[in-house]
């Protein structure tokens, strides 16, 4: 898709205040970039599987609770990552070029990152 195709959907207005429409907002990733990501979100889906199957088995709640435990905390992990690599490409290009769009968007999103 050219850029003279991507900019009638980007002109239109965002479908919530500080968002603009999914089909403008994408991120070229390197195979590195997104191998690391894939990984931990297969990591992830596997341990959730793991947690119906004890939940299917009838397992003692605190033993899932743990399991959903690490669950979260490889959903931390994952953030952290994808927030890395935002910070080192689109928020770094963004600066460099002058614009702070980019950095405005991420001070936005940090106190939805830290609850």
């Amino acid at each position: 898709m050219t850029d003279a195709e991507k900019k009638p959907c980007c002109a239109a207005e965002p479908a919530e205040k500080d968002t603009a429409p999914s089909c403008c907002r994408h991120k070229d990733r390197t195979p590195e970039e997104y191998r690391a990501l894939a990984n931990r979100l297969s990591r992830i889906e596997g341990q959730v599987r793991g947690i119906r199957a004890m939940l299917d088995k009838d397992v003692y709640c605190a033993d899932i609770l743990v399991q959903v435990a690490a669950v979260n905390a490889a959903l931390n992990g994952f953030s952290k990552e994808l927030l890395g690599q935002h910070i080192r490409t689109c928020v770094a290009d963004d600066l460099k070029a002058g614009e702070t769009q980019k950095l405005d968007e991420l001070l936005q999103l940090l106190p939805r990152l830290m609850k």
